[in-house]
């Protein structure tokens, strides 16, 4: 991906066939999708691409055994089916994880082990494994840490796992390979109309900061938790559509689970599931679900919601995390679809998606799930054609490989979620390839790669999404930033004045993953 060259195109294409706004999971499958089909396509994020929910989650592809205890037995079969899929398209980047939870009541192993065998039996043929029932000592050997104190066995099940913002590259690079063209910091101002009917739009390329307008047969608002802003810039009465809830994630050294098995906590405080989950040679605690007014480029998490995973956390470990332990802390919001119980608790509230199209011909897409982000996509650009009065054409994701596709992906590999593309990283400079730092893996061949070919623009895209660095140790993060930069400013031929307001903006940023 070139941004200057994708910028370029703008002045070649007079007008688009699709214009989608939103660079996270949801924009970007959408892109993919559209430019498969054949369909002149544009993508604007106005920040970085998965800067906001896509690089946030608990890093699962999965089913959801949550939502089969709620009884959603739809979206489980489709998370499933599409959890399969992926794994089958990005084995680069997806993997099988295994979960085992712990059991202290003489009925929850035969209830929990019914319910798992109904998820293996829904995923068919694109199942991970089959479910299995644990004794004793059994559970402790697959999870070392946990609390032994009453336990009577567990239950092992198989889910998927993955890294969330690299996934999101790998498809913005995807979407690149398709025809699609994408750029990030363009902010959308306003919408252009003929006789009531929107046929552009107005943004303005952060960057550089100039304004541009292109015209487009159909512009999708695939903002996410932000859906709503685009909502009313086209129609200023519409009703709010979105109702966010925060989730929020604390990283531990991997020594909290001393193994590779996660823990599906499956009663909390609350009523949730909480998963510790093994993850770059760390541990991922999470998530919580706490309903919000304000959405935020940058959430920050409460106290209450840091004391609640800790706690519950606790409950289940031998060894038990102390606010000390934490490396960094991040938060996510979820952008539910609002249902018409306005006092349903954000827990509840479905994560099925909706497609809807205003009056103006506004097609926005609300809800949704990492995982079902193809089938996402799919419903959209069907809808895309109907609205945009574009040649329809069959969908073919379910069989394309993601950017970087590679069968024989060594998962050892630090590098390996570049997958086939991981050989030209290394042979970028044969200084290159030594780890900047000894707790989190980041070489200045990333740093060139991202730079010349991921559109990485600032420190934050460095070592927030490209690397994920800030996301598994914000402190030692902190510590490598200067010699990051300096990398970057010598590869993009940058002063000392963009230097020092680089680490200006990420030191203030950093403090918000910290505890």
């Amino acid at each position: 991906m070139n941004r200057d060259f994708n910028l370029g195109s703008l002045q070649k294409n007079k007008e688009w066939d699709v214009a989608i706004i939103g660079g996270g999971a949801t924009g970007l499958g959408i892109a993919v999708d559209a430019a498969n089909r054949g369909f002149k396509t544009l993508l604007v994020e106005r920040s970085d691409f998965a800067k906001g929910t896509s690089s946030r989650s608990t890093k699962l592809i999965h089913g959801g055994v949550r939502y089969l205890q709620n009884g959603d037995i739809s979206l489980v079969i489709e998370a499933l089916r599409e959890r399969g899929i992926l794994r089958k398209n990005a084995p680069h980047l997806v993997r099988d994880l295994s979960f085992v939870i712990p059991s202290y009541d003489w009925w929850s192993s035969p209830f929990y082990g019914f319910g798992l065998k109904v998820y293996d039996m829904m995923a068919g043929k694109l199942g991970l494994g089959p479910s299995t029932l644990l004794d004793k000592q059994e559970t402790l050997d697959h999870i070392p840490n946990v609390n032994k104190k009453g336990l009577r066995g567990g239950i092992i099940y198989h889910d998927g796992q993955f890294d969330d913002a690299r996934m999101a590259i790998s498809l913005a690079l995807t979407a690149t390979k398709e025809g699609a063209t994408l750029l990030n910091y363009a902010e959308v101002k306003s919408f252009m109309k003929d006789d009531g009917l929107i046929n552009g739009l107005c943004f303005t390329d952060i960057i550089n900061k100039k304004d541009y307008k292109i015209k487009a047969k159909v512009i999708v608002n695939a903002t996410g938790v932000f859906s709503d802003q685009l909502i009313k810039l086209d129609q200023p009465n519409a009703k709010p559509m979105i109702r966010p809830s925060q989730g929020v994630h604390l990283v531990l050294e991997k020594k909290f689970l001393n193994g590779p098995y996660a823990i599906m906590v499956p009663h909390t405080s609350d009523g949730r599931v909480l998963f510790a989950v093994p993850w770059n040679n760390y541990v991922v605690l999470g998530t919580t679900d706490t309903p919000i007014s304000k959405t935020s480029d940058e959430p920050t998490a409460l106290k209450k919601e840091i004391n609640f995973i800790l706690r519950n956390a606790g409950n289940y470990m031998t060894k038990k995390p102390k606010i000390s332990d934490v490396k960094s802390v991040f938060a996510g919001l979820r952008p539910l679809a609002a249902s018409e119980n306005k006092n349903e608790p954000t827990k509840e509230v479905s994560r099925h998606h909706k497609v809807t199209v205003s009056t103006s011909g506004l097609v926005s897409v609300l809800g949704g799930k990492w995982t079902t982000y193809r089938k996402i996509a799919e419903d959209t650009v069907n809808t895309i054609q109907t609205v945009g009065g574009l040649t329809e054409k069959k969908c073919n994701t379910e069989e394309i490989h993601i950017f970087g596709y590679d069968q024989n992906t060594d998962w050892q590999n630090p590098i390996h979620f570049y997958g086939i593309e991981a050989k030209k990283i290394k042979a970028l400079s044969k200084d290159g390839n030594k780890s900047l730092s000894e707790k989190i893996y980041i070489t200045k061949n990333q740093i060139l790669w991202a730079l010349r070919e991921e559109m990485a623009i600032t420190l934050e895209d460095i070592l927030a999404r490209r690397t994920r660095c800030l996301f598994l140790d914000s402190f030692e993060t902190e510590k490598i930033a200067e010699e990051v930069v300096m990398i970057m400013a010598n590869e993009m031929k940058k002063n000392n004045t963009w230097v020092n307001q680089e680490l200006k903006t990420f030191k203030s940023l950093v403090k918000n993953y910290k505890i």
